[in-house]
Parts: structure tokens; sequence; C-alpha cells
């Protein structure tokens, strides 16, 4: 029994040993650089341990986390710059922290001695984010186009799983996932090839279909779920690529025509109008209203054959929707972003309907080639737009959705190397229409991102994982049912 005591004692001061506090003998009156940039920022409350490496020279690295004037709750202590926060900890502080801020406390022993540097805030929102992100992985080029897939990540933790991977059904394109107000229930997708189709997961079942009626000009492209789910809206694109040998934008993608379409889910059949459907103008990205009572999208002038590229720009549109008798009608022009010789894309709108988000860029619809893509925020009350500066970079801010609440959004950003977009997340606060500093989505390893060569793609936040994949992979070797014209 002695000897068993005297073990147990042993081990306690081994491991008090191996974490024993150093207390600061100098102060640094700086904040110190961390990668990535996880200073001042506002998390959910549920999201994974936001690991980062200490950008500062040492021989030794202590990192405290807290909350309020109490000692620490989490102490990590290494010889390398590396911080790893045990997920275990991060939620206890989470739960402790909510609506409050905690503070990274860093200590490095340079030269002999420790300095402590200015405390990192940041703050932990009450407000928890959809719990996880869809996204295409795919190489930013086209040189490596077979290779892509559709996967989700729960951002509570750092797992992230397939939905469906073209490797497994011929390397064949797959495209514009979209979901139903966050929902991995009612789903869609678009496979490109000698399967191709559209694949609609609604309650449990799931169908390979083509919403393009033969009579109709081009095949639908991208998607935007009527709330009710009965209804999904589609731009019907002719789009072509553009490859230039030098300047900032190497690749540009452009329609040559555009026009809206509905595909009634229950009926299998499409229907549009002539407001929205013809050579003169071309139509293109709609989303709905929460209400389901309008569709906003994105129109420009027809392309003209000679017509360059750079003269294309859309203003943001919308157009009344009779869900009763399945007609369009009023068209109205909210915003003429081609007078100021700017364009508009991605139009979405928050789940209370008050504030509509877009992309702004100098022509043009595919944003994420056009370094100084911008996100915008429309009041939908007061008709105000504003440049959201405080989550804008000097480089590609792009594609966005938000989150079940309307509190969390993600978006694609290339600023961190021009070359990859990857996704970031901001809180915002719906009573001043301001979002939070925007910040990285957390990986395991923090130079994860460093020799990660996949851009993420149309992130999507949703509340549920997708469970289904087997069912698409198995439905794109269904027969294709194709729409008929909506009488």
């Amino acid at each position: 029994m002695k000897i068993q005591n005297l073990l147990y004692y042993t081990l306690i001061i081994f491991l008090s040993g191996c974490t024993q506090y150093h207390q600061a003998e100098s102060m640094s009156d700086r904040l110190p650089l961390i990668y990535p940039d996880y200073t001042d920022v506002t998390f959910p409350i549920n999201i994974a341990p936001p690991n980062f490496r200490i950008q500062e020279e040492g021989e030794a690295f202590q990192t405290e986390l807290g909350c309020g004037e109490e000692n620490y709750d989490i102490l990590i202590q290494d010889d390398e710059p590396i911080v790893r926060i045990p997920e275990s900890e991060w939620k206890v502080l989470l739960e402790k922290a909510a609506g409050k801020k905690i503070y990274v406390r860093i200590t490095i022993k340079q030269h002999g001695k420790w300095v402590r540097y200015s405390d990192i805030q940041d703050s932990i929102s009450v407000h928890a984010i959809d719990p996880f992100l869809a996204y295409r992985l795919l190489y930013p080029g086209y040189e490596l186009w077979n290779e892509m897939g559709i996967y989700q990540r729960d951002l509570t933790t750092y797992e992230q799983t397939p939905i469906a991977e073209n490797r497994n059904f011929g390397k064949q394109c797959i495209n514009c996932h979209t979901f139903n107000r966050n929902s991995p229930d009612t789903m869609m997708v678009h496979v490109r090839g000698k399967q191709g189709g559209t694949l609609i997961s609604l309650n449990g079942e799931m169908e390979k279909v083509d919403p393009k009626p033969e009579e109709y000009r081009h095949g639908a492209t991208y998607p935007a779920w009527h709330p009710s789910g009965r209804y999904i809206a589609f731009s019907a694109n002719e789009i072509q690529q553009f490859f230039h040998s030098s300047g900032q934008k190497p690749i540009e993608v452009s329609d040559l025509a555009a026009d809206l379409m509905i595909y009634d889910v229950q009926t299998h059949e499409t229907f549009t109008d002539s407001l929205v459907y013809g050579e003169q103008y071309m139509e293109t990205f709609p989303t709905w209203s929460p209400d389901g009572k309008q569709i906003y999208f994105c129109r420009a002038e027809g392309y003209r054959q000679g017509m360059s590229l750079d003269s294309i720009r859309y203003d943001l549109y919308r157009i009344h929707f009779d869900a009763e008798h399945s007609k369009l009608h009023t068209l109205e022009c909210v915003y003429k972003a081609s007078a100021l010789r700017k364009t508009v894309s991605f139009p979405r709108i928050s789940p209370d309907g008050r504030f509509l988000l877009f992309t702004q860029s100098d022509y043009g619809n595919f944003s994420i080639w056009h370094p100084e893509s911008d996100l915008y925020l429309l009041n939908l009350a007061t008709g105000n737009i504003r440049n959201i500066a405080e989550i804008n970079s000097d480089n590609v801010d792009s594609f966005h959705t938000w989150s079940s609440t309307g509190r969390w959004l993600v978006f694609s950003s290339k600023r961190l190397d021009g070359l990859w977009a990857r996704p970031f997340f901001a809180h915002f606060d719906p009573e001043t229409g301001h979002f939070s500093k925007p910040f990285l989505l957390p990986q395991k390893e923090p130079d994860f991102y460093d020799t990660f060569t996949y851009t993420y793609n149309l992130p999507e936040l949703i509340k549920a994982p997708v469970k289904t994949g087997k069912k698409l992979l198995e439905t794109i070797e269904e027969p294709i049912h194709r729409a008929k014209v909506k009488n």
C-alpha cells in the first residue's frame, strides 16, 4: 500500500512538473502575431477549437485561455509555436463564456526570459451556428477538373465526410448543390456528363430529372428552392469560358444567354414568362424571398456577337410570384448597378427578410475570378446599400450564404493568397446591420491551408448532416425524367 502511494505521489509531482506555470519576467505592449488570425473575432458557442501557430520567435511557448479575471481555464505549453486546444476543455470554456469575452494570453521564452504579450480578446456568441458546412472541393484551375466532390464538415469538430465524390461515378462533373432553408432533407445537385441530370432529394425520396422541357433553349443551371419545397427556380444559362495568357484574370466565365424558369417538383412541369425569358436580356442567379412571393435575380442586356466581356453588367431585379396560379408578374429593378459601372451577383436574403447580401464587381457575374469583388448589404426596408467594409478584403470576397437563424454568414474569400477560395465566417447583428470580423474555418492543424491545394466552392450552412449520399450515387445510375411545359 505504501509503495502504491509513493508511486501515486511521484506521478503527480512528475505531471505537475510538466505543466509548471511560467511567470512573466517582462511585458510587451503589443499583440502577438498568430496564424490563422483569430484576434478580436466572434466565435459561435459550438465551434471547434481554433488552433493556431504563434508567429513570434522563442525557445518555449505558454498559452492561457480563460474568461474573466479568474485563473486560466486552459493552459498549453510547448517548445513549438503550435497551439492545439483540447476539444473537451474548449467546449467547457465556450459554455462558460457564452455572451462574454475570452482572453488568449501568450507568454514566450525569448533569450532565456519569459515575455508576456498583450492579451488577445475574442467574443463568444450565445448564437450557435448551423453545425455543418457543405461545399465542393476542386482544384482552382481546370487541369484537374475530373477530381472533385461534394463534402460536409462538422463545424463542432474537425470531421469531414464525403456526400458524393465523382471518382465513384466516372469522374463526371458534380456541382450547384443547394438546400432549402439550410435543411439537408431538401437538396438538389447537378451531375454533368454521360449520366447527367439534376438529382432532387425531398423528404427521403430522390429522383433524377431534367428540368428543361424540349421546347426551352437552355438547360437548368443555377438553382434556388422555394421555401415551400415545391418549386425550384433555375437560371437557364449558356456559359462560355475564356482563357487569357496574361493579366490578373487568367480565366473569365461569362453568360452568352440566360433566362429564368421554374420547375414544379410535384407535377414535374416547368414554366416561365416572357418578362424573364427571351434574347433581349440575360437573367441569372435567382433567389426567393423568405415568404416565397418574390424572386430576386441578376439581369443584364443580352449578349451580342462581338460584345466585349467587360461591358456586360448585371443589375438587381425582382419579379413577383403567384403560387396559387403558378404565375410570374410585376418586374422591378431594385438596384441599377450598371449605372455605376458595376455588376451584381449572388443575391441572398436573410431568413427574416430584412437584408439582401450580394457580390459586386466591375463586370460580368462570375465574381470568383474578379479580385475586386466585394460583399454589399441592402437594407430592404430602407433601400440603403453599403460596402461591408468590416468583412471585405483586397482580394476576392464572393459566394455567401446565411445561417438558418440569420446570425451567421459564410462566404468564400481568396484573401490568404489570391488563388484558393476558403470559407470565412462572420457574426451578424440584425439590429445594427453590421458583421463581426470574419474568421477562417478552424482546422486541427494550424498549417493545414499552407499545403491543402483544393479550393472550397459554394459553402452552404446546413442544420444537420446529409445522410443520403449512398442514395444519391444510386440515383445517378437511374433513367432521367424530362420535365414538360406547364400549361
